[in-house]
């Protein structure tokens, strides 16, 4: 009998907080299937995804593979998955198991009367989620009411204001497997960031959505090593930079793009990370990134004029690029002002 959802989880060197992640999806029962994909750790993660499978066998299943980075293990669980839909869980993230279930259970309802021909499938599934940052006295949670109709099947046509500071990001999205094969996405392997490229590159292949609000997921944040945190991203701002032009190079919004609401919503989505990528840059203060930082613009440029023009011309491309040491000065000052309010890395 087919499942009705995979979760994969990607790990490497996890053992030490692994637990945690693999505990909170086992609420869901014998619909879900578990699929542990040890990415050539070089601790004990793979004997620990070993015993979980010999303890919940039908259920959890470990894979060992070579080491290929973040994209690569979900390369690899899209492979192997048999559920219905598809959630990538990180090794150091968990899902509330009261949600959980109540997720689960419109997925079923849904498939149950998609079989009998009463309502289209749902292609993605949205539901919240909380950045669980260490240390924070408030958990800053993202929620999408105002914009995505509540508890019902919508089209993006039915979208309600799409404005910016609203994004999907891998944790609030559960996909139904045949459109991510469909789509034919395959992550680049050894690179970072690639979430944005996972929740992105799909979404004109879904039709048919629901959005549940509960806060289903617990994003942690706080690990020194996490590639969210902000010296570690300007560490390794090339693979930032490569996943920003792969995304510019996925469509070209103007024409490949014909939902208007759609389409605004991806360029809202490619502006933003853009923004994070020019900030990144000039956060780090070498004459070397700034010209990175001119570089990614004239690609941007080149690339599709339509879209720089448009971007460059708003008030986030006016503040990317303000003149001089204090226009930079100034557009770093008010990307933190941003992180103190939405509570991101």
């Amino acid at each position: 009998m087919k499942k009705l959802i995979s979760f994969i989880v990607p790990c490497y060197n996890s053992e030490s907080y692994m637990d945690r992640s693999v505990r909170s999806l086992l609420a869901a029962g014998d619909e879900a299937e578990i699929l542990i994909i040890d990415d050539g750790s070089s601790d004990g993660t793979y004997g620990k995804a070993l015993e979980y499978q010999e303890k919940y066998p039908g259920m959890v299943r470990a894979i060992h593979k070579e080491n290929g980075g973040h994209g690569s293990g979900i390369n690899e669980g899209l492979k192997l998955a048999g559920g219905e839909y598809f959630k990538v869980v990180d090794s150091d993230d968990w899902a509330d198991p009261y949600a959980l279930l109540e997720m689960l259970d419109v997925l079923r309802k849904n498939k149950e009367s998609a079989s009998s021909g009463k309502e289209p499938p749902i292609d993605m599934m949205i539901t919240n989620f909380v950045y669980d940052k260490v240390g924070a006295k408030k958990k800053s949670v993202m929620k999408y009411p105002g914009l995505f109709p509540k508890n019902k099947i919508f089209r993006w046509k039915d979208l309600m204001k799409i404005r910016k500071g609203k994004y999907l990001l891998m944790h609030s999205v559960t996909y139904r497997t045949q459109v991510l094969r469909r789509c034919g996405i395959v992550l680049p392997e050894h690179t970072f960031y690639v979430d944005n490229l996972y929740v992105y590159q799909p979404l004109p292949f879904v039709r048919h959505m629901y959005y549940l609000d509960v806060d289903l997921y617990h994003y942690y944040i706080g690990r020194e090593d996490q590639s969210v945190n902000e010296e570690v991203m300007i560490e390794r701002i090339d693979q930032q930079i490569l996943v920003n032009k792969l995304l510019i190079e996925s469509y070209d919004l103007y024409k490949d793009i014909y939902n208007t609401n759609l389409r605004r919503y991806m360029f809202n989505y490619l502006e933003i990370l853009t923004v994070v990528s020019t900030v990144l840059l000039l956060r780090s203060g070498t004459g070397e990134n700034y010209q990175k930082k001119k570089e990614l613009w004239r690609y941007l440029r080149k690339y599709n004029l339509r879209f720089y023009v448009k971007m460059r011309n708003g008030i986030m491309g006016i503040l990317m690029n303000l003149p001089g040491k204090q226009g930079r000065m100034m557009t770093v000052l008010l990307y933190r002002i941003a992180q103190r309010i939405v509570g991101f890395n």
